[in-house]
């Protein structure tokens, strides 16, 4: 499906990376004189200095290796670093658009009108799911979202880890390790890991206050926040956050031309309206010889979204309650919190312990307003007439996720045939459940007794639509409350055969409840034939097991289907009676395979170049379905129409389920390079991240003897997987130091994305577009400084939807994108911040 218009993006990209390089000996040059400065990471713009002008120095990371600390330069695997200072220079105030910003194998898509999606955003790595990344917090495995994502976005039929929920005041530095690590750390882990480290901060209390908005209008942004933390002890410490934000709703909606005369704006297409409040804390002490820790958090977010607009003469709407048709308002709220203890030490001969448990939970309420229980309002009353009343705003239910996990890790060196080799190993107990609780009575009833026995009509004469309008409740028959477990066993070693040659290995057995054992294991080779050449590769298997979401989670809504017969709209869980009669077996694991080879260059003291090849191959890939529906026409015979003849006996119009159905083959290229020039007084820091990734669907299979893999996973499907998302993302930044000044620009090149999601067979194309944003950051004393920023600096817009052959979308209000937008339609952002130090 790639386009003409890739190429001369790709030719943009190419001349901005031979500039930054060409220029990069002069810069040297230059500096030659002056002191070097060491870089924190090619990876990421993470050795910037410090408002004052002082050198940076090569930060130590600790993810992807149980080895020796090393610098991300000096890792067997491509790991990024984003430091204090870079999140402070960025402008996004939410972790997961931070994320996109600094690092282009991270993507955050912005999402509207789908439901619960619309506050808790798909985050990925490399292009694939958000299940397949794994994110931790201080090293430790942290706990997934309560949401699956089964609107048409990115990240369709997922539940991944809602990043949003971590306040990036509480945060000293991130790590992105893009290697598969599944051996490593366990399930998800099959793109790469992040693990975002806690400040540790004592004596002094942070201070932040920011305020902000878009020249387009809406979306005023007002945020707070404090830090704060103190010494406990000999090397103890205790740091507290917290930090509250309010969010403004945008809307780029258009004229709707189509349903209202005159056209008036009748949509809400833009950011839902959000408030956000945090409480993190991080501590530890010393104790018996070793530390005890703890650290963790909760989180509080609302958000007030929208769903799809009736019209007065729709048979969904109530003319007398809404004589101009009405806008479903959906309120959510998110609930977040986890807990973490352990305690560890130092050994005899050079070893290490630590034990630990970690519990974590989220939970996503639905409340519907400006809404109305058709049924209700028209169901008949004994005696005559109708009740003529129906509640305008309803619970319509809950879904819930708990996650605790406990770790027995233990590493320290070995001596074999008088060779040292770093050893680990460890044991691991993980239990997951997952919860949906139903909503009230009216948002998922027909009539008040929920009998369709009872004929009830609209204001048109049809059958009347069941439950509340907009989000329709969870009822009793979805409602669940189950668990999993696991175990697991790993051992992972490293050991430098030369001066020059590292090797590493791990392997990682597991066990589940549900599915059984999985072994996994991983290769890795770092060699420095040079202090200026280094090489490094991978090669591993991993695996994902399926969410507990994914296997527990359904919904049912009462709809009519082709015939006007009111019928049951069902997602379907595992074994239930609709998977059973389509053939479609319980869910098993993912497999993947992962392999990289990369170069790291450091020709000169001040800079640095990395490139990367690597590729994923996944196989049985979990993948949300097609809408199944019954066959149209005339059937001469149950074989002629199999799909009705399962459906209809069962009274399901349409279904959807959770499947194996798909492989995968992703292959990418990161380029990454890094050059720091200070003159005396000033510092510059030119930084280049390419990011190229191409996937493809290999295989769409089925076991159903009704269903082909086509059929199961449409071509609507394999465009959202392999156009939804940039196959070039970059990101270009200079950053320079002057005395108290301090500026940042960086430039974000998002490649096209395609989606056919709404338009099949036509599939819209939204070019490839750059983002600038600038900052600029003056220090007004050592303890308070003062920033002013813009993000979307030139106003970019996506593409507009085709006017013919997206119609009706364009003239229904939808102007820009919808199943995927990578940097949002908000257009340009403003935002000024002052910070201080008591």
């Amino acid at each position: 499906m790639t386009t003409p218009t890739a190429l001369p993006g790709f030719t943009r990209t190419l001349l901005a990376a031979s500039l930054l390089l060409a220029f990069a000996p002069a810069w040297s040059q230059q500096a030659a004189d002056a002191p070097a400065a060491t870089s924190a990471d090619a990876a990421a713009p993470a050795a910037t200095p410090a408002a004052d002008g002082t050198p940076a120095t090569a930060s130590v990371i600790v993810l992807g290796s149980r080895g020796a600390a090393r610098t991300a330069l000096d890792a067997a695997a491509p790991v990024g670093l984003i430091s204090l200072k870079d999140m402070q220079m960025a402008g996004p105030l939410e972790l997961g658009k931070l994320l996109q910003t600094l690092d282009p194998s991270f993507n955050f898509s912005s999402t509207f009108i789908s439901d619960g999606t619309d506050i808790i955003r798909p985050a990925t790595l490399r292009s694939l799911g958000p299940d397949q990344l794994l994110v931790l917090v201080n090293g430790k495995r942290r706990h997934q979202q309560a949401l699956v994502n089964v609107q048409q976005t990115i990240g369709r039929g997922s539940a991944g880890t809602d990043i949003n929920a971590i306040p990036m005041s509480a945060i000293q530095r991130i790590e992105v390790l893009r290697d598969g690590a599944a051996a490593q750390y366990g399930s998800d882990a099959i793109a790469g890991v992040i693990n975002i480290v806690l400040k540790q901060t004592t004596d002094s209390t942070q201070l932040s206050g920011s305020i902000g908005g878009t020249s387009e209008g809406g979306g005023a942004l007002r945020s707070a926040s404090a830090n704060t933390g103190w010494a406990i002890g000999h090397g103890g410490y205790v740091n507290l956050t917290v930090e509250g934000r309010h969010r403004g709703e945008t809307n780029r909606a258009g004229l709707d031309t189509l349903r209202v005369n005159p056209p008036r704006v009748t949509q809400r297409i833009g950011d839902s309206l959000a408030k956000d409040k945090y409480f993190w804390w991080n501590a530890a002490l010393p104790a018996a010889g070793g530390e005890f820790y703890s650290f963790g958090g909760v989180s509080h977010r609302t958000g007030d979204s929208a769903g799809f607009f009736r019209t007065a003469e729709d048979g969904r709407n109530v003319p007398s309650v809404y004589p101009n048709g009405f806008l479903p308002n959906i309120r959510t709220t998110v609930k977040d919190g986890s807990f973490a203890v352990g305690y560890r030490r130092d050994l005899a001969d050079g070893w290490k312990a630590d034990l630990s448990v970690n519990h974590g939970r989220s939970e996503l309420d639905f409340h519907e307003k400006e809404t109305i229980n058709i049924s209700y309002w028209y169901e008949p009353k004994p005696g005559g007439g109708i009740y003529a009343e129906s509640p305008l705003e309803a619970d319509t239910g809950a879904l819930k996720f708990k996650q605790t996990t406990v770790n027995a890790d233990l590493r320290g060196p070995i001596q074999i045939g008088g060779r040292e080799i770093s050893f680990a190993t460890g044991f691991e107990y993980r239990r997951d459940g997952y919860g949906i609780d139903a909503g009230d009575p009216v948002s998922y009833q027909y009539g008040r007794t929920n009998n369709p026995a009872i004929v009830i009509r609209d204001q048109t004469g049809g059958v009347a639509a069941s439950g509340t309008q907009g989000f329709p409740g969870y009822t009793p028959a979805t409602a669940v409350d189950d668990s999993r477990h696991n175990i697991a066993l790993y051992l992972d070693a490293e050991h430098k055969l030369t001066r020059e040659l590292l090797l590493g290995a791990a392997v990682r057995w597991e066990k589940y409840s549900d599915f059984g054992s999985t072994t996994t294991g991983k290769l890795s080779l770092r060699y420095d034939p040079s202090k200026t050449v280094g090489l490094r590769s991978t090669v591993s298997t991993g695996f994902r097991a399926p969410g507990v979401q994914q296997k527990f989670y359904s919904s049912v809504s009462t709809n009519l289907n082709a015939a006007g017969v009111l019928t049951e709209t069902l997602t379907a869980r595992e074994g239930s009676t609709v998977t059973r009669a389509f053939g479609i077996p319980n869910l098993k694991q993912e497999t993947s395979k992962n392999a990289s080879v990369g170069l790291v260059l450091r020709p000169m003291p001040n800079f640095s170049l990395t490139a990367d090849l690597w590729g994923i191959d996944i196989d049985d890939r979990i993948v949300f379905s097609s809408n199944i529906a019954p066959e149209s026409g005339t059937c001469a015979s149950a074989a002629a129409c199999p799909i009705r003849a399962i459906l209809d006996p069962l009274k399901v119009g349409q279904a959807q389920f959770f499947t194996n159905a798909i492989d995968t083959h992703t292959r990418g290229l990161d380029i990454v390079a890094e050059h720091t020039t200070r003159w005396p007084g000033s510092t510059l820091v030119l930084s280049g991240q390419f990011d190229f990734n191409r996937t493809k669907v290999v295989g769409r299979h089925s076991d159903s003897p009704v269903l082909s893999g086509t059929q199961l996973f449409d071509d609507a499907q394999v465009t959202l997987i392999e156009r939804g998302q940039p196959r070039q993302h970059h990101v270009l930044s200079a950053d320079y130091t002057r005395g108290a000044w301090n500026g940042n620009v960086r430039a974000n090149y998002y490649g096209e994305v395609q989606g056919q999601g709404f338009t099949a067979p036509f599939v819209q194309t939204w070019d490839a577009k750059w983002i600038l944003d600038a900052t600029l950051r003056y220090n007004i004393s050592k303890a308070t400084s003062v920033t002013l920023g813009a993000n979307n600096l030139f106003n970019t817009f996506p593409t507009k939807w085709d006017p013919v052959r997206a119609a009706p979308f364009p003239q229904l209000g939808f102007t820009y994108c919808w199943e995927t937008c990578p940097f949002g339609i908000n257009g340009r952002s403003w935002y000024a911040r002052v910070d201080v130090t008591l």
